[in-house]
């Protein structure tokens, strides 16, 4: 291993090929930590494609068993003990703590116990899916188990300036900003699919509201019918339809409430960027983001994207140029702004053009870059730690330095 090579483990409960943001944010660190030379240790539960080999990538594996409500999702389960055996024999530089469930408690747990740098990021809002799931009560002592487990870390990375704000709030420390970025090759535009508009039954100036992402609770996702019903009542003479990529608990449900929207599962990889390029208006109601990969993936895909003032659409979307945004919570500002984006056919296609434009530059090279200085900069912190400076020593006879 050469002096600019760093040994890196990267745990987390959820990873390609899994659905999720976060998966997605990983599977990208990962790959783009490998093309500069960096060897990445993976500590994940197994998923149901392993087999005897997991490719060429090094990984841990461990127990795993179902996330409740949340199918093809898991929490990860490893032993301490196991976790020190196995860095003593290969001692990783520096840890990424993605999740902070009983795999991540472990990991931060056992690389405390060996002196291992830490470097964790805060992927998901967890205290704020309390009350969406009817457990309100639980919000203040998930907030303070998180504000502890980030605490215990050299740095906690967080995708947006509104997230960090919010945590700094909190008492959360040593906040670092990682934003995230998008691959404008694979969300573009030339991926507008006309037979797949057909599919769903819609002409060249029809309008295909698009919905992407979870479907479960904490996506706010009853806005989504309030918003269609409102847009079809203000435009009666244009066909408009809600078209719906992704899974969830809520799907059945969703289908019930929206018999007229075209529900297409989840998608990934080309096909995703198809159904992405192929819609016109993206709606996007959530309000637990911390970042929200979906919408650069939509402003890449050239589409007017109507989402909440906060995480990326806060970071990336000025209002009224490349999208359309409301104060959070207020959905009559938010049904306003997508029927803004319907008044004419030019403001869409400007607001979209220029969505286009500002996502093509967000690439994710410059973001994989800054993370490897974080996890640098946590080793050479770690170090000075650990090796504290020699202390001065005077040989007998000579005088004391004068300072």
């Amino acid at each position: 291993m050469t002096a600019h090579t760093l040994r890196i483990a990267l745990v987390s409960e959820t990873f390609p090929p899994e659905i999720n943001g976060v998966a997605n944010t990983l599977g990208r660190l990962s790959e783009g930590l490998r093309s500069r030379g960096h060897q990445v240790e993976l500590v994940r539960p197994r998923q149901a494609g392993d087999s005897s080999g997991t490719g060429d990538e090094q990984a841990l594996l461990c127990r795993g068993w179902p996330l409740p409500g949340y199918p093809g999702l898991q929490w990860g389960q490893v032993s301490m003990h196991k976790l020190l055996r196995h860095w003593r024999r290969q001692r990783p530089d520096v840890l990424y703590i993605a999740t902070e469930g009983p795999l991540g408690l472990s990991a931060l747990r056992a690389a405390r116990r060996l002196g291992i740098a830490v470097v964790s990021g805060f992927h998901t809002n967890f205290q704020l899916y309390t009350n969406p799931y009817g457990l309100g009560l639980l919000t203040r002592a998930l907030t303070q188990y998180l504000r502890w487990f980030h605490n215990r870390t050299h740095t906690t990375l967080v995708p947006s300036i509104s997230q960090r704000q919010t945590l700094q709030r909190r008492g959360f420390e040593r906040l670092g900003l990682l934003a995230r970025g998008v691959d404008s090759n694979l969300f573009n535009p030339v991926r507008r699919s006309q037979a797949l508009r057909e599919h769903w039954g819609l002409g060249n100036e029809d309008i295909a509201l698009m919905y992407v992402g979870r479907l479960a609770a904490e996506k706010n996702l009853g806005l989504l019918r309030r918003s269609v019903d409102a847009l079809c009542q203000a435009y009666p003479q244009r066909r408009i339809r809600l078209i719906v990529v992704g899974d969830g608990p809520q799907r059945t449900t969703l289908e019930q409430q929206l018999p007229q929207a075209v529900f297409c599962g989840a998608q990934r990889g080309t096909a995703l960027a198809e159904h992405y390029a192929s819609g016109d208006i993206f709606l996007f109601p959530s309000l637990t983001e911390t970042f929200g990969n979906v919408v650069l993936e939509a402003l890449a895909s050239g589409l007017g994207v109507v989402a909440y003032d906060e995480a990326a659409a806060a970071q990336h979307i000025r209002h009224g140029h490349n999208g359309a945004l409301a104060m959070p919570g207020d959905e009559n500002a938010f049904i306003d702004a997508a029927s803004w984006l319907l008044e004419d056919c030019e403001t869409l296609r400007r607001v979209r053009l220029n969505a286009r434009q500002h996502a093509s530059r967000q690439g994710w090279p410059a973001i994989v870059e800054q993370f490897e200085t974080y996890l640098r900069t946590a080793c050479e912190q770690a170090a000075s730690v650990r090796q504290p400076p020699m202390p001065l020593t005077i040989k007998p006879g000579s005088s004391a330095p004068h300072g």
